[in-house]
């Protein structure tokens, strides 16, 4: 049984930093993409950073510099460093992975809130 599990969520200042982590069991992270997305209500889900198989990570423009994803493969975890956090990367952070059939699982999500 595959099973995600995201922490490290909270509440911090704009220009705080927070580290997520998402820890894997039933699949091995090491030769799978995972990526760190994020909900704010209504709206859809939203890539945040990305890593492939192989190890590339990639991010879009708005966390790009202030967000960092690693993998630990020893943990069989993936984590997400944010810093400069702004009330805008206020939401739920969820990761995801998928089998090789193409099914995708995700954690059950962690919230970030970002407020003076």
């Amino acid at each position: 049984q595959v099973q995600l599990v995201e922490s490290g969520g909270g509440l911090v200042q704009p220009g705080g930093s927070l580290r997520l982590s998402c820890v894997g069991s039933g699949i091995i992270f090491s030769n799978k993409a995972v990526g760190w997305y994020r909900q704010l209500p209504g709206k859809e889900r939203e890539l945040v950073a990305h890593i492939t198989s192989a190890g590339t990570i990639n991010y879009p423009d708005s966390v790009k510099g202030r967000f960092t994803l690693s993998r630990d493969n020893a943990r069989n975890a993936v984590y997400l460093q944010m810093n400069s956090l702004r009330p805008a990367d206020t939401a739920v952070y969820y990761c995801k992975t998928s089998n090789s059939d193409g099914y995708n699982f995700w954690g059950q999500g962690t919230q970030v809130t970002v407020s003076s």
